[in-house]
């Protein structure tokens, strides 16, 4: 099949199984319902994920040779789309969800033999090649830390698929320069897969009446699905997309929000895992940004992050220089969003008193 028809085929059946879904959706209780801390208008069908999953696992199997790692990452996908279903249908505990997360990090490893044991240059001359055991483990917090940090972003319209396309796009574009047509191809029928879903979402072109959310399913599904691109473009030592480093810079807003968050919770002494509206997103439209513009903002932000992952490969720049540059706008993103509330109380006195009379 070719490239072009690829792509009306992911888009024309992404499109088509939201409205078949929804419908199920209804009938079986997965709707999203209004409370505290989700304001929305009655209830929303969570099968964006399930749709974008759907659609595809089809064109996986109309377009790609299905070999035994494309076979992993179906099985691992299909998995995580079971569990995210029953979370968004039951709400499991947080507990569950992480050991089947941690099962499938092990059978990426063990299966796939998939882990993150090459870090590059990043300290110095030498390259930094973990012991099996370590790379192991840090596999498992990465893979569990990109499933959630896209799972804790979904929280306007539109951003999680807005981030997960600055994303894919960045890889794509990668995977392109570096001859691996495939799986470039495979980053663009993820983008077009997804853009049925976020046209609904934000109210296009029918209104909020066909209103449809992603759902913890579609958001564990893409976190996944980024890690293992993730994971092919930067731990082949000897056909690198990607420089380990990178990799941050293409998924830093999702992973910057995940950590702060987490932090803030567990300072307060609460749990990591509780669900509260102190997310970037909650903070944008706090300060004055309506959800339109938060969402604007954030995805340019994420753009600009990948933007200087992609010019640091093509300009060579020195892999340990990105890294301490990355850790600065972190640290640089933790203090602003720690101190947001006395920033904003002092430009409000500034304008009010530099406003004239």
């Amino acid at each position: 099949m070719s490239t072009s028809l690829s792509v009306v085929s992911v888009f024309l059946s992404s499109f088509v199984f939201l409205f078949v879904y929804r419908k199920l959706a209804k009938k079986i209780g997965l709707v999203d319902k209004p409370n505290e801390r989700k304001l929305h208008v009655g209830q929303v069908p969570l099968i964006g994920g399930i749709s974008i999953f759907t659609a595809i696992m089809l064109n996986i199997c109309l377009v790609f040779d299905v070999t035994s790692n494309v076979m992993l990452y179906m099985v691992c996908s299909t998995v995580l789309i079971v569990l995210g279903v029953l979370d968004d249908r039951f709400d499991l505990s947080f507990k569950a969800r992480l050991l089947v997360q941690a099962v499938i990090s092990m059978a990426m490893i063990l299966i796939g033999y998939k882990s993150l044991y090459y870090l590059g240059f990043i300290a110095g001359d030498e390259a930094l090649i973990l012991p099996t055991f370590v790379s192991y483990v840090v596999t498992i917090f990465a893979v569990i830390g990109a499933i959630n940090a896209f799972n804790m972003v979904d929280g306007i319209d539109g951003l999680l698929g807005g981030l997960a396309l600055v994303t894919f796009a960045a890889l794509g574009y990668m995977f392109y320069g570096a001859g691996q047509i495939e799986l470039a191809h495979f980053c663009l029928l993820l983008m077009v897969a997804m853009l049925p879903y976020i046209l609904l979402n934000l109210g296009f072109p029918f209104g909020r009446r066909f209103k449809v959310f992603m759902g913890d399913a579609g958001s564990m599904f893409i976190g996944f699905t980024v890690i293992w691109l993730l994971i092919e473009a930067s731990q082949d030592q000897q056909e690198v997309v990607i420089r380990p480093v990178t990799a941050l810079w293409f998924i830093g807003l999702p992973l910057m929000d995940m950590v702060c968050i987490m932090s803030r919770r567990i300072k307060k002494g609460q749990s990591p895992f509780k669900p509260d509206r102190e997310h970037l997103h909650h903070i944008c439209q706090r300060v004055g940004m309506s959800p339109r513009v938060s969402l604007l903002v954030i995805c340019l932000i994420a753009t600009m992050m990948a933007a200087v992952g992609v010019w640091s490969e093509y300009r060579e720049i020195n892999e340990t220089v990105m890294f301490v540059s990355f850790l600065l706008v972190f640290a640089l993103y933790y203090l602003a969003i720690s101190y947001v509330w006395r920033i904003t109380a002092f430009m409000h006195r500034w304008f009010k008193f530099t406003k004239p009379s």
